[in-house]
């Protein structure tokens, strides 16, 4: 049984896997897009700038309603579709006054973030958030409906009409401009620049918005205080842990301009922190994907007597895989630089630290299922208070020095006490018996093998290359002998004797 839970779990991870990795990998293909369309780094900076913004407003107006959803439509489930309604309403109300304020009081927000010129660029991420935040509810839906093939549709037909307005408006448009003017000069400004990106933003969460629509409906939209201020209570420590958590991940990008003297060096810095921080994104899309199937396994297989020993092979074999996404992206750096434009080559050396500092995060969010199951959200809401200590701290004392690199290892010192926090309390509250001989052997393994391929520098390219994918396969092959024998992967072992 217990066997054929972790096969679904990997299965629905698969999926949402490869719709959030080809997600992301098709926005990254805008990122060259953009260090080669816009006028240089301290643009990009400015996208990096105002998206970091959004991300935060955007766990705000949630409020934690997601994981509230997930938790009362299972402690509840003859009322699930009340549930579900209950969350649309709160979140939907509250999105609609954020939107209205938005555009009301654009120029004062634009004057206080430094953006007076360009207001609009306020008023249309508020809308965009507002709509990404009611949007969550009706995604989570799906998520608990175990319907992981539409969910990754629409995400990506949201990523698809992203690119799409964005190659319109950076590529065709400009082309246009100079073939045959009197097509476009209506409605397209070639000045407008950076503009263009948040445009095709809006265009975006509109189309995705309007198809969700058929599943906000499937709700009950029967209003009920009492059940809403149980979810509201459940769900606003989690609105703490949200904020602190995001600003361990946006922080840097929002107080950059702020901490660094030369504003146009401060964008250009964040430019290419930025685009290199892309890079190391595959981690981030792995973790994602599994996030998205484990939070409703979790509250799901509660009640199971095996579930402790499906939560300790869970959070096994995501650190065995999240080890061998980090050991393919440092051996393939060589490769995967290319993403981004040459010019901004001078900041991959923060690529393995943002990278394990993802892999504590993903960690902490496998170990965060005590306090979500034992209903002791504040738990959650204190670690991560203390990580956005932290990462304040270092960012504020550091980056004026230190630039960039500072934020980097200020994102990995505050998941790794965050780790080390919620893993010591959780055994104290929900002891779970995970495999810490075996995921220290792996993580030892990876450590040394990257270790070993800093002193790798021949001069031969190709020979690096081989010498690398050699690492690689040590570990593969440790994994395929102790915990994933060939003859019990499917597709394969039909053809292992």
């Amino acid at each position: 049984m217990a066997e054929r839970k972790m096969q679904n779990l990997a299965k629905e991870t698969a999926i949402y896997g490869i719709s959030s990795i080809l997600g992301k990998f098709l926005n990254w293909l805008l990122v060259p897009l953009y260090t080669y369309v816009l006028t240089g780094s301290a643009d990009y900076g400015v996208v990096a700038n105002l998206y970091a913004w959004t991300a935060l407003l955007l766990v705000i107006l949630t409020y934690g309603m997601e994981t509230g959803f997930f938790r009362f439509a299972n402690k509840h489930a003859e009322i699930a579709s009340r549930v579900y309604g209950n969350t649309i309403i709160s979140v939907g109300f509250t999105s609609l006054i954020f939107a209205v304020l938005c555009v009301v009081f654009a120029q004062p927000v634009a004057d206080l973030l430094g953006y007076s010129s360009n207001p609009e660029y306020i008023a249309m991420l508020g809308v965009v958030v507002a709509m990404d935040a009611f949007g969550s509810i009706p995604f989570a839906y799906l998520r608990y409906k175990s319907r992981p093939i539409k969910f990754a549709a629409l995400k990506l037909l949201m990523i698809f009409t992203n690119i799409a307005f964005n190659i319109f408006f950076l590529v065709v448009c400009p082309w246009l401009m100079e073939k045959n003017p009197d097509l476009i000069d209506w409605f397209y400004d070639p000045h407008y620049g950076v503009g263009y990106v948040f445009i095709a933003n809006v265009i975006q969460t509109v189309v995705v918005t309007i198809a969700l629509l058929p599943d906000v409906f499937k709700a009950e939209f029967k209003f009920d205080f009492h059940l809403l201020k149980q979810i509201l209570r459940y769900s606003l420590p989690l609105l703490v842990l949200g904020i602190a958590g995001i600003m361990n991940q946006t922080l840097d990008k929002i107080i950059f301009p702020f901490l660094i003297e030369d504003p146009e060096l401060a964008k250009s810095e964040l430019g290419i922190y930025s685009a290199c921080f892309k890079i190391s994104m595959v981690m981030m899309m792995f973790t994602q994907a599994f996030r998205y199937a484990y939070e409703p396994f979790i509250f799901a297989q509660h009640k199971d007597k095996n579930s402790k020993e499906a939560y300790a092979d869970a959070m096994k074999f995501f650190i065995i895989f999240s080890l061998l996404i980090f050991l393919g992206m440092v051996f393939y750096l060589d490769i995967f630089k290319f993403i981004i434009h040459r010019n901004y080559w001078a900041g991959l050396k923060v690529i393995p630290i943002v990278l394990f500092s993802y892999i504590f995060q993903g960690v902490f969010f496998n170990l965060s299922l005590w306090y979500k199951l034992t209903d002791k959200t504040m738990y959650g809401a204190w670690f991560s208070i203390i990580g956005a200590v932290i990462t304040i701290a270092i960012n504020i004392i550091f980056v004026p020095v230190f630039s960039y690199m500072a934020s980097a290892w200020a994102a990995f010192a505050c998941y790794f006490v965050m780790m080390l926090l919620s893993y010591f309390y959780g055994q104290k509250h929900m002891p779970i018996n995970y495999n810490l001989k075996s995921i220290a052997i792996y993580t030892a393994l990876a450590i040394g093998l990257y270790i070993i391929s800093l002193f790798i520098n021949t001069p031969f390219p190709v020979l690096n290359f081989l010498i690398k994918t050699m690492l690689l396969v040590i570990f593969m092959s440790y994994l395929f002998k102790h915990d994933l024998p060939l003859n019990k992967i499917p597709f394969i072992k039909k053809f292992i004797r």
